[in-house]
């Protein structure tokens, strides 16, 4: 299919929780095309299936000349003790950016289309990529991390914007 429509906030799907593969066919095949090739453009670093509108758990990531997937991602490890607390985006909330706290290291392990395990980690942007894409397939946006005061103002920008 190809380069698909992001969905943007006030869609229902990016607040449901994914379900998890499982059966691998040619519609989970053709998911994970989508997702790389939709990932594959400037200025976009990871993609969940939830925001081209399937709720199956996958997502796909771009850092640093980098493109893959995973399936059935789980966050198993994070960093307890570093942080960063940097400016974060996302294609679902478009054109905003506010400081949102996320852990230094994160790692996560899956599946791919042939059922091999899979682990991504990484830390900075790939950490807070990894974070940030198992938070979409569990249903939420990066604006329910902002503190009180920046949520507030996010909100209000997000109404003004009218997306």
């Amino acid at each position: 299919m190809g380069i698909r429509e992001i969905r943007v906030i006030g869609d229902p799907v990016l607040r449901t929780l994914c379900d998890p593969v499982t059966d691998i066919d040619a519609r989970v095949k053709a998911l994970v095309e989508d997702l790389l090739e939709t990932v594959d453009m400037d200025g976009r670093a990871g993609l969940a299936a939830n925001q081209i509108g399937v709720g199956l758990r996958a997502f796909s990531w771009n850092i640093d000349g980098e493109i893959g997937y995973v399936l059935n991602p789980r966050l198993v490890a994070l960093s307890e003790d570093r942080f960063q607390d940097g400016d974060e985006g996302c294609l679902s909330v478009p054109e905003l950016w506010y400081p949102t706290k996320r852990a230094w290291y994160a790692r996560v392990e899956g599946i791919d289309l042939d059922r091999r395990p899979v682990v991504v980690e990484g830390e900075e942007l790939m950490g807070r990529c990894l974070q940030h894409e198992c938070d979409h397939l569990d249903g939420h946006l990066y604006i329910d991390r902002l503190d009180r005061a920046t949520r507030k103002r996010a909100l209000r920008d997000i109404r003004q914007k009218a997306y």
